[in-house]
């Protein structure tokens, strides 16, 4: 996609005026870091508070005449149990299709008598496309393209926002609420990607500008670019739509059915349903787990893993550097008997076999707001 051709978010001039190294993503024009640099802002939002902007993902709006309708409708799309929210509540889930694969992964929040979700940037054409299909004639799927998506990450991220709107401070981890943050109107869910307390703020692009240099004004606040989010959900165990899941990884292979509540499972209703069903009765062949490397090189996806046989047993989907561990961290697919912690496997890197073990995760802890 050539430079002329990239979309950009309502914050791409501050962006450039911070000093951001600019960077194709998902079709749009996105900082990758800033003058700080990825390790910086890494270590800065594990320690303060990190503002990214998140406006090229999608946000949709689902209304209905009423809520029970509009989730029973989502719920024919998604194995998650979205009916038993309550006004405020988020839940994550996902979109899958007939053989029980992953199209995409979501946060849905209700608002009311609304249901609202958040999808990535790479699948939100086709998202929209196949739910509005699928809906029925009463369910009105609306895109909130003119609205921007501003992520707050990190410990100290509570009290700023708690400073500009205190109505925040009872929010706890996964609720969600129509906020008045420093004067501007807007949705915010205490929620994020990178295992630290947070929030994503939904406001209207034309003040989104403005909104951010407001929080950049923080003393606990820096900008923090695309590089540093990525290292810091890698850490946290969290799972990257195109990489960790897709269309050919299940949420039980994916160590994600913690997401999918009883009454779904027992009463299926979605697409994929007989093969998750069969997957939760006998098993997968293959699992989702957290690599060590033992060495300092770091496993970059699609490196293959081998057991002390040699014998190819998995692939890497993501890897890299943890700042916050001083060493390399990946995740990755690997055979079912192979995938107990502690299990010693290797990492072939230009056909050399380096040392790693299978470890448990989340690298980092979770510090999400709870209670």
């Amino acid at each position: 996609m050539s430079e002329a051709s990239l979309k950009r978010t309502p914050l791409h001039d501050l962006h450039v005026e911070l000093g951001a190294k600019m960077v194709p993503f998902a079709g749009y024009d996105m900082p990758v870091q800033y003058p700080m640099g990825i390790l910086g802002e890494h270590q800065h939002t594990r320690g303060a508070a990190g503002l990214f902007d998140v406006s090229h993902m999608g946000q949709f709006r689902i209304t209905a005449p009423s809520y029970d309708a509009a989730a029973a409708a989502v719920e024919k799309l998604c194995p998650n149990d979205f009916r038993s929210l309550q006004s405020g509540q988020q839940r994550y889930g996902f979109l899958t299709n007939a053989k029980g694969g992953i199209l995409d992964d979501l946060m849905v929040t209700r608002d009311g008598e609304t249901l609202r979700m958040v999808v990535n940037a790479a699948c939100k054409d086709a998202d929209y496309r196949h739910i509005a299909a699928s809906l029925p004639a009463d369910c009105r799927l609306e895109r909130l393209d003119d609205f921007a998506l501003l992520a707050l990450q990190g410990p100290k991220a509570g009290a700023v926002v708690a400073r500009l709107a205190p109505a925040s401070a009872k929010m706890t981890f996964m609720t969600g609420a129509a906020l008045e943050i420093a004067g501007v109107k807007c949705y915010a869910t205490r929620s994020g990607y990178t295992g630290e307390d947070g929030f994503e703020i939904s406001v209207p692009g034309g003040t989104a500008e403005a909104f951010a240099r407001t929080l950049l004004q923080e003393p606990e606040v820096k900008p923090i670019g695309l590089g540093a989010r990525d290292s810091l959900r890698l850490e946290a165990g969290l799972c990257l739509y195109g990489s960790d899941i897709t269309e050919k990884t299940t949420p039980v292979e994916a160590g994600l059915s913690w997401a999918i509540a009883e009454r779904r499972r027992k009463a299926g209703g979605f697409p994929g349903d007989a093969v998750l069903q069969k997957q939760w009765a006998e098993g997968v062949t293959r699992k989702r787990v957290g690599i060590l490397p033992e060495g300092k090189a770091p496993a970059r996806a699609h490196t293959e893993i081998a057991n002390d046989e040699g014998r190819e047993i998995g692939e890497v989907t993501s890897g890299g550097f943890g700042p916050s561990l001083g060493k390399p961290i990946a995740m990755g697919y690997v055979a079912t008997a192979s995938a107990g912690i502690g299990n010693a496997v290797s990492l072939v890197v230009r056909g050399k076999a380096l040392a790693a073990r299978v470890a448990k995760m989340p690298f980092v802890q979770h510090r999400y707001h709870r209670n």
